[in-house]
This record gives structure tokens, C-alpha cells and sequence, in this order.
């Protein structure tokens, strides 16, 4: 588990469309992670 202010290690996920989205795409910017996790959803 990371710890608050710990930089996330890189990953890539699909988005909605099944297009590849990495962390290294938005270096530079600010990222929010959000996690819904009763949302049916694993994670």
C-alpha cells in the first residue's frame, strides 16, 4: 500500500474504449486516482 505524498510506480490500464493509457502519458501533471471500491468493481 502507498503512502500519502508516495509516487505511484508506473501502469498502464485500458480506458472505457480499450485504449492503452499509461502514467508516463500525463508526466508533468497533476493525476487523481480514484477508486470506487462498492462499486462492483475489482481493486
Amino acid at each position: 500500500m502507498l503512502k500519502e505524498g508516495t509516487k505511484a510506480p508506473g501502469f498502464t490500464l485500458e480506458d472505457q474504449e480499450g485504449n492503452s493509457v499509461s502514467l508516463s502519458d500525463f508526466t508533468g501533471q497533476k493525476v487523481l486516482l480514484w477508486f470506487y471500491p462498492k462499486a462492483s468493481t475489482p481493486g
